[in-house]
């Protein structure tokens, strides 16, 4: 096999990003990760950058395969510009729709791939929930639901900030795309409000925007409905009702953040729950197909990481290696919904899905 992607450049050693180095870097890939500022070492090459140098972005680009911006939302859209200017792959974790529209415009005529939103929502729920429909012959409709929460919370709000502060208040203040009765709408979030219990653990979910990533396309017509909410513990979205709108924090954002993570900082024991159902015809009978499970923290490179960190960073790593094996396509834009789920779980990183310890090198054969 004559590998698609060599070298790999990391852009943001943040906690998901030093994980998405490491992670390629076991994997076999020449990785090289920039930030900033250095803040510890790593088993992998770094580079000091400063990211809102257009120049100097370029500069280190030109080196490399592949990019993987583990950035804010807010630089992707400039990283994936250059990234395509200069046909170097393109792969970053976003859930804002506004950046990843942009991109599917420039990735038509791109050279290279141009994967935004390969995280865990979008990203991974996509391609389990694809996974679910496809076993019907007729479907109906397509839910999707994550949480991911500290497995001990406390306090009335039940929550950990161990996600991006910025992105959780975007998920929760943008509105959110749907198909409801056939009809693609935009829908306002922190609504829709369900209860949802998991091995006997309840749970509520609520529409929160981004986590579909582009399936409203994909199935427009083919579904009743699709949606996808974020899971948390019984009275969260009441209170972030309350704090956003009653409060009015929604009119500054970043001090809304700032001020959930004082309240609640980042915890190191927690959990990922995915719950994906969808419903329709199997030989003429109506039935329901799930997939559901809990994920913890796992050792990888010799570090206990996160639940979230590495249910983020092990899809967008699996992404990697399937482009750089000719699993999937080698330019243009990549839909998640279109990968197909058992050939992602059987790279190395997609393994740690099923319970399976990090795959380790990649083989050339």
């Amino acid at each position: 096999m004559q590998r698609k992607i060599t070298s790999t450049l990391v852009l943001g050693l943040g906690k998901v990003g030093s994980l998405v180095a490491t992670m390629l870097h076991e994997t076999g890939f020449e990785v090289t990760g920039a930030d900033v500022k250095i803040r510890e070492d790593y088993p992998f090459s770094v580079k000091t950058l400063d990211i809102g140098s257009p120049s100097e972005l370029v500069k280190i680009l030109k080196g490399f395969d592949a990019v993987v911006s583990c950035l804010p939302y807010s630089f992707n859209l400039s990283v994936a510009t250059l990234a395509n200017k200069h046909g170097v792959h393109y792969f970053d974790l976003t859930e804002d729709v506004p950046t990843t529209k942009a991109i599917i415009e420039m990735s038509h005529a791109a050279t290279g791939v141009m994967a935004p939103q390969c995280g865990l929502a979008p990203g991974f729920i996509a391609i389990v929930g694809a996974s679910v429909a496809n076993r019907l012959d007729k479907i109906r409709s397509i839910k999707l639901r994550v949480g991911a929460l500290p497995s001990h919370p406390t306090g009335l709000l039940s929550y950990a900030f161990n996600w991006s502060p910025e992105g959780v208040v975007n998920e929760y203040l943008n509105d959110c795309e749907v198909i409801e009765n056939g009809q693609h709408k935009w829908v306002s979030p922190l609504e829709w409000l369900e209860r949802i219990v998991i091995d006997g653990l309840q749970l509520e979910a609520f529409t929160t925007s981004g986590g579909l990533g582009t399936m409203c396309e994909t199935y427009a017509g083919v579904v009743e409905n699709l949606d996808y909410k974020s899971m948390r513990y019984p009275g969260h979205a009441q209170l972030m009702n309350f704090y956003f709108h009653e409060l009015l924090m929604r009119e500054d954002r970043k001090k809304a953040g700032e001020i959930l993570v004082h309240a609640k900082p980042p915890v190191s024991d927690d959990v990922v729950y995915i719950h994906a159902s969808a419903e329709g015809w199997q030989q003429g009978s109506l039935v329901r197909e799930e997939f559901v499970n809990a994920y913890r923290p796992v050792k990888i490179a010799g570090r206990e990481w996160r639940a979230i960190s590495w249910t983020t960073a092990a899809s967008v790593c699996a992404v990697i290696e399937m482009v750089n094996n000719g699993t999937l396509p080698d330019k243009g834009f990549i839909k998640q919904e279109e990968i197909d789920f058992d050939k992602f779980m059987e790279t190395s990183n997609g393994r740690l899905y099923s319970g399976q310890p990090h795959g380790g090198p990649l083989e050339d054969g």
